[in-house]
């Protein structure tokens, strides 16, 4: 019995509904209004086959999932993981909305995946498995319908196969189906550090909220992918002294701080654990080092009830999708420890991705600082806006960013008459 509620408590999408459910109850909405925006409005499920190297073929399964357009067309990456289930893709599309709404981009929220591990796949398998997974969802997808990016183990290149197979398929060059893509074929400059750059901008402004010194401000991140490790590269240009970093084999711990450009070159080169036998530490053990900031930048549901209270930084920025369960954030906001939600820390990269649609369809291009000036605009004062409300309710940022965005969809909703 004990293991069904352990299931039950993590699955992402029963996550989603009841932070849905928190915020609902503090705007006091009607119920149905509280249904509908927890429940994806539509999910394809698909499969497909794909010639394998040695000329076999091996079916595969996806999922789209679209969760609300009352704003605008849906908006969302597409991972390819092993993992990828059914009900996570539709709380990954919820969270989009919520994403999407707290930084005021005019879009759903959606998401995709297919069940596929990419690392057991040559270059030409999984550029078979983009463009069939493509042509199977190409009816539902659009510059004005579900805009699709990069996800978990999705690349500019895999972007690029797909807008380049959506654009065949309907006969004319559609850049603006996807974004993510390569610069050369309508891609943003500054896309690449979105998701990181907008999460360090709510870091630095929860510091100076904290009244805590960004100069030598202790960091710990787990998971160095590309948010996580161009986080640590910014928080270190910043001022911040990084102590430890993790990836999926196990992690590296320095208390004087770590040389983030020799980690970075050990990832390239093998692995970061070469940084030092003394330095290991496992991804756990991260977790509850006594820093300033933690940046879960992985996978979800890495903080829960079971090691909550072990947490000891003051500032946990979500860099990752879903990393913290509501029994954590529970723990976590009795314990004073500041939050800042993956709907709101990990937003840079929509945001960007906003940007590189906007630049497709005007097909006129900015400079990077150009958008990273409109990035830190964006993040700053939506991180305000969401620090405010969350005083005056006197709530947790979750639950205010939660807020923002579900009154923004509702009044949508609303203003077309669905509701």
């Amino acid at each position: 019995m004990s293991v069904s509620v352990v299931e039950e408590t993590l699955n992402p999408y029963k996550i989603a509904q009841q932070q849905v459910d928190a915020a609902a109850a503090r705007l006091q909405l009607p119920e149905h209004v509280t249904q509908i925006l927890k429940t994806p409005k539509r999910v394809l499920s698909v499969s497909f086959s794909v010639r394998m190297d040695d000329g076999s073929f091996r079916v595969f399964e996806g999922y789209r999932s679209q969760h609300n357009d009352a704003i605008g067309p849906t908006k969302g990456g597409i991972r390819f993981h092993p993992d990828v289930t059914l009900d996570e893709v539709k709380a990954l599309s919820m969270w989009m909305s919520f994403k999407c709404g707290v930084v005021g981009l005019p879009y759903g929220g959606g998401k995709g995946g297919v069940i596929c591990d990419p690392r057991r796949h040559s270059k030409g398998e999984i550029e078979r498995i983009s463009r069939a997974f493509m042509e199977a969802i190409s009816d539902f997808v659009g510059p004005d319908k579900d805009i699709p990016a990069p996800d978990v183990y999705t690349t500019p290149q895999i972007m690029g196969w797909m807008m380049d197979t959506f654009s065949r398929l309907k006969g004319a060059n559609s850049p603006g189906v996807i974004t993510g893509k390569p610069l050369i074929i309508g891609g943003s400059k500054g896309r690449n550090e979105a998701t990181a750059q907008g999460c360090v901008y709510t870091i630095l402004a929860a510091l100076n909220d904290l009244n805590l010194p960004v100069l030598n401000a202790t960091a710990a991140i787990q998971g160095f992918g590309n948010a996580g490790r161009i986080a640590a590269r910014l928080l270190s240009e910043a001022g911040c002294k990084i102590v430890a970093v993790s990836d999926s084999k196990g992690g590296i711990y320095d208390p004087n701080g770590l040389d983030i450009e020799r980690v970075s070159a050990l990832k390239d080169s093998g692995s970061i654990r070469e940084y030092g036998e003394s330095c290991a530490i496992t991804n756990e053990a991260l977790l509850e080092l006594d820093v300033d900031v933690l940046v879960p930048a992985a996978l979800e549901n890495v903080i829960t009830a079971a090691n909550a209270d072990r947490v000891k930084a003051r500032i946990v920025a979500e860099a990752a999708n879903g990393p913290t369960t509501p029994e954590a954030d529970r723990v976590l906001a009795k314990k004073g420890v500041t939050v800042i939600p993956d709907v709101l820390a990990n937003a840079g990269g929509v945001t960007v991705s906003y940007f590189e649609w906007v630049q497709n369809l005007m097909n006129y291009y900015w400079s990077e600082a150009e958008v990273l000036e409109k990035l830190e605009t964006n993040m700053i004062q939506s991180y305000v806006a969401v620090r405010d409300l969350a005083k005056e309710h006197k709530t947790d940022l979750r639950t205010a960013a939660y807020m923002i965005s579900i009154k923004r969809i509702a009044a949508a909703m609303e203003a077309r008459g669905w509701i």
